[in-house]
């Protein structure tokens, strides 16, 4: 019934416009009472985002599954690639959608209001890692809005390429940024891929001119492990 609902909305919705299109109009086409309607979605703006109520409650126990060991800020950009995984289960349908979110204002700004409940339940996680550190909060709620941010970056420039594009590597690279800027253990961006060569190390020994040369030899040794 959810389904069929969404279905007949969108054809509308393309045919006549969202504005053009009433709750009635839905529910004739789909065949079913307003009753029908109401029980699934409390408003028409609803039926256009049918699935970030399951996201949102998909996002909250993945944040709940970590066992507190694992790197927080890592944590919450995976939590953030289940949203992008969810358009890309449905590439024509979240196309379409954006499409029509760009020309309804009234859908931009409900859209605003998901994306708010997303960066919320982002920051809430945060927010208990941090509360240690005497600027948790403010920390926790500049990455949650640095994780959201990143995802749509990568989510936009997959829907803007018609679902075309690769949005795994979009999400990677977006991912990457927020852990390799807010991350206490960003990942080794020198570290080599499969069947690459892995990159030169660079070591830095600051040390006072007048250090006899031993003494820098030994800091370098230190840096390099003894090797």
């Amino acid at each position: 019934m959810r389904e069929a609902l969404v279905a007949a909305a969108f054809e509308l919705f393309l045919e006549r416009g969202f504005e053009q299109t009433t709750v009635d109009d839905i529910v004739s086409l789909a065949g079913v009472g307003r009753r029908s309607f109401f029980r699934y979605f409390p408003a028409k703006e609803d039926v256009v985002f049918p699935d970030h109520e399951r996201s949102l409650a998909e996002m909250t126990e993945f944040l709940d599954s970590g066992t507190g060991e694992e790197d927080p800020v890592k944590h919450a950009c995976d939590a953030a690639r289940l949203v992008l995984r969810m358009y890309a289960e449905q590439p024509a349908f979240s196309v379409q959608r954006y499409r029509l979110t760009r020309k309804v204002p009234g859908l931009r700004a409900y859209e605003l209001s998901v994306v708010w409940r997303y960066e919320h339940t982002l920051a809430a996680y945060l927010r208990g890692r941090f509360a240690a550190r005497p600027e948790g909060p403010l920390r926790a709620d500049v990455i949650a809005a640095a994780v959201v941010a990143a995802h749509n970056h990568a989510l936009r420039t997959w829907l803007r390429s018609g679902g075309e594009s690769d949005w795994v590597a979009e999400v990677d690279a977006a991912m990457a940024f927020v852990t390799d800027t807010w991350s206490d253990r960003p990942a080794d961006r020198g570290a080599a891929r499969p069947g690459e060569e892995p990159e030169d190390e660079v070591v830095v020994l600051v040390a006072s001119r007048k250090a006899p040369l031993w003494r820098m030899v030994q800091g370098i040794e230190s840096a390099l492990g003894g090797n």
